[in-house]
């Protein structure tokens, strides 16, 4: 493969809490990042954003709240890369959020 092609490949890269990231790096993705308090949660995530490294970010529900809301919209609405953020690990997982992910993913209404 020539170092041409392989500079186009982009990967998938993982933030959040302790706990998520290392799910992920079990399941042998590479670039996970720890993050530990909001500051930090914006600044990574504003780095792996608009590095243009990845054509997939996934992201923890810790990481969406702690960014500004200016911020949120525009990493929600991108698709290069696509940011998909995971529901929190406390507590049950509503319906809403699983159809608001579907509508803005795949841009299809469950109900």
């Amino acid at each position: 493969m020539s170092s041409k092609k392989s500079d186009n490949i982009k990967s998938i890269a993982v933030i959040g809490e302790r706990e998520i990231v290392m799910g992920y790096r079990l399941l042998g993705v590479e670039d996970t990042f720890v993050v530990n308090d909001k500051n930090e949660a914006v600044k990574k995530m504003d780095e792996l954003f608009s590095s243009h490294k990845y054509n997939l970010v996934i992201a923890s529900q810790f990481v969406q709240e702690s960014l500004p809301q200016v911020t949120r919209t525009r990493i929600e609405s991108s698709i290069d890369p696509l940011v998909l953020f995971m529901p929190a690990l406390q507590g049950a997982i509503h319906e809403e959020s699983i159809a608001a992910l579907a509508k803005r993913v795949l841009g299809i209404s469950l109900g």
